[in-house]
């Protein structure tokens, strides 16, 4: 058969294509291989609470991840003081039943609290409620309340039962800085029916949480990479590290996508100074960031933007990616890399609605910011692993794009 001129060239076009379609599925194989060593490592450290020995362990482990890209980095030390649990626990006619304290409410001496049982808001002396590990959530509106209300000597929040039922999901402590209300226990939903008929019967129980404070040091890491114009406003990248037990997939994609947007950076040739921020003290209020804003006084409003790396866009189980903008232009900038990588996000935060994460702190302070973060069914719980609770298929797109982002950005 005679092969016309129109078919040759079009046989010959794609012979062309074909390497270079291989080159990139490569590519995107290698930076997906990169996005699982780090998200692995990372979620193999331990309990990344703030101050511990893991989380400064996990500071030096960021630290050697950033010079071998070749990229000099720093660490921020600040003091503070961590919570020690000693003793935690509601005994209820013989049974015992352990759990986490809140991390920004007071605390019993040894002996504890007494009194009856009952649902949260009723007239017992230590009220029980089921609630999300989430402050905006239904659960964590009424917790809220009455903990400003001081009604009971106490309160148990029982880890919603859409969670696994072997682990607790703490809340963060957002006023860790200055606590208030009565002691407050967590504890697993696996023990919900006990309760439950507990608080039938009126009983009686007795609540611990004996905790003190402990002299700790926690660590931010930054790093820099120089632009050629050093009069241009800078990107700055930030995303936390901290947070509870392992959260592989609330924590590891944005620490995955801070070191693969560093690496690509540094390999670019960026006009603009990009400056790297992984924040501690992220469940405490985000005091880590506060300092590093502290120690950067006009940077929010100086920034030509903020990339902001949240919680849970690399998570498997309850997924539900939200993007935030500070303006239209943030938006678009972002645009043609959703197309390019195939995602679109399941909610897009109203532009004047606060954010929520580390990006409410540039939104607080009137910056520009571009922010990805998401649900997660196994949210705050210690089932939240590598690597079942992390979709890698997905995770390596959002960090494509937002990596192709900051080279746009930068160039």
């Amino acid at each position: 058969m005679m092969i016309t001129k129109r078919r040759f060239i079009q046989s010959s076009l794609l012979t062309a294509l074909l390497p270079i379609k291989l080159r990139l599925l490569a590519e995107e194989n290698t930076m997906q291989n990169r996005i699982a060593g780090i998200i692995s490592e990372y979620a193999s450290q331990g309990n990344h609470r703030t101050g511990t020995d893991v989380d400064n362990q996990s500071a030096d482990w960021l630290m050697k991840r950033i010079d071998t890209l070749g990229v000099t980095a720093t660490d921020t030390a600040f003091d503070f003081e961590r919570v020690q649990p000693i003793t935690t626990q509601l005994s209820i006619a013989g049974a015992t039943f352990s759990g986490v304290p809140l991390y920004d409410c007071h605390y019993t001496d040894e002996s504890g609290v007494t009194g009856s049982i009952g649902e949260l808001g009723s007239n017992a002396d230590i009220g029980i409620i089921m609630a999300l590990p989430i402050a905006s959530s239904p659960g964590g509106r009424l917790v809220q309340a009455a903990r400003k209300q001081g009604k009971h000597k106490a309160i148990i929040i029982v880890t919603d039962s859409r969670l696994p039922g072997d682990g607790v999901a703490p809340q963060n402590a957002e006023d860790f800085l200055a606590p208030f209300g009565p002691p407050v226990l967590q504890v697993a939903n696996g023990h919900w029916a006990d309760l439950q008929s507990a608080m039938k019967t009126e009983a009686q129980a007795r609540l611990v949480l004996h905790c003190e404070y402990a002299k700790a040091k926690a660590r931010n890491i930054e790093a820099k990479i120089a632009g050629s114009n050093p009069g241009l406003a800078p990107i700055v990248v930030m995303t936390p590290r901290s947070g509870w037990w392992a959260n592989a997939s609330e924590r590891g994609g944005g620490i995955a996508a801070f070191l693969e947007i560093m690496q690509a950076v540094n390999a670019s040739v960026p006009r603009r100074d990009v400056i790297f921020t992984a924040n501690t003290g992220h469940e405490l209020g985000h005091t880590g960031l506060d300092l590093f804003l502290h120690n950067n006084p006009g940077l929010i409003k100086d920034a030509h933007i903020w990339m902001h790396l949240g919680a849970n866009f690399a998570a498997k189980f309850g997924s539900q990616v939200t993007l935030q903008y500070s303006d239209d232009n943030a938006a678009a900038s972002l645009a043609p890399w959703l197309k390019e990588n195939l995602v679109t996000p399941g909610i897009v935060t109203p532009m004047e609605q606060r954010p929520l994460g580390e990006a409410r702190n540039i939104y607080d302070g009137q910056g520009r910011y571009v922010s990805i973060l998401g649900r997660n069914g196994l949210f705050h719980h210690p089932a939240d692993q590598w690597p079942h609770a992390v979709d890698m298929e997905l995770t390596t797109k959002w960090v494509k794009a937002f990596t192709q982002l900051a080279i746009a950005l930068a160039t």
